[in-house]
């Protein structure tokens, strides 16, 4: 069996909220939750877990390929809710996309803090 990716568990300060917020970005259903955690389903059967641990979050980064129709409704909604974003992960370009790699890309942070990015091709 080759390996594939299959879960990773999401620092939130609030997990219902932080769950809530990829859903509506991704638009993909809620996923059967248990235990601590509030979990979302992507493609492939990969679960984003959502948890509130008894410590301070740190940043991390997570970056979602989609498709050009996605993008297109996703960056609306960015931009409706008036979440700032940038077009570069340095915050360079502010309220702007990027057009590397042959796509588009835009970069924002969710509710707990962490670094998200939407790209309409692969880096490779």
């Amino acid at each position: 069996m080759t390996a594939t990716f299959n879960h990773t568990i999401i620092a939130s300060k609030d997990r219902q909220e932080s769950a809530r917020f990829y859903r509506e970005l991704l638009e993909v259903p809620e996923a059967p939750s248990w235990g601590p955690f509030t979990n979302i389903q992507l493609d492939e059967g990969v679960l984003l877990q959502f948890a509130e641990p008894p410590v301070e979050i740190q940043m991390q980064h997570y970056a979602f390929l989609v498709d050009d129709e996605l993008f297109d409704r996703a960056y609306r909604r960015l931009r409706d809710q008036g979440i700032e974003h940038w077009a570069y992960h340095d915050r360079r370009g502010p309220g702007e996309i990027n057009h590397e790699h042959g796509g588009r890309g835009v970069y924002f942070h969710d509710p707990a803090g962490h670094g998200l990015e939407l790209i309409t091709r692969p880096y490779l």
